[in-house]
């Protein structure tokens, strides 16, 4: 994980990903991490009642299905925060790159049970 004050190349970061869904956490700062990850293919339906989820979409597109609410398309550029508490299920029909900030140590399938869970993994 890059020191506060060291430069990170998201690009560079996302290169050293060679799996979907395995998040890596590239820094820290004020108790939230922000973790790169590509996904392809549908991911389990969970929530995070910790705290808010924030996506942001480097490249390829990305559509964030909510329960009880309409499904958000994201393109390159674009961001969407998943409210606290919300079941939620990211879909990439495409290989997507992606930027993810949530509070330090949270898990990513959120509450889902049975799911496979990534551990923190961070570069240094």
């Amino acid at each position: 994980m890059a020191r506060p004050d060291t430069k990170v190349n998201i690009d560079e970061k996302l290169s050293k990903i060679n799996a979907h869904w395995e998040p890596k956490t590239v820094l820290e700062a004020n108790g939230l991490e922000l973790k790169a990850v590509k996904v392809k293919g549908e991911f389990v339906w969970h929530n995070h009642p910790e705290g808010d989820e924030l996506f942001i979409v480097v490249s390829g597109d990305l559509l964030i299905e909510l329960e009880d609410r309409d499904a958000v398309r994201l393109g390159a550029g674009d961001m969407f925060v998943v409210p606290r508490g919300l079941n939620h299920r990211p879909v990439a029909e495409e290989e997507c790159r992606i930027l993810i900030m949530d509070a330090a140590g949270v898990v990513n399938t959120g509450t889902a049970e049975g799911a496979a869970q990534t551990a923190r993994e961070e570069w240094i």
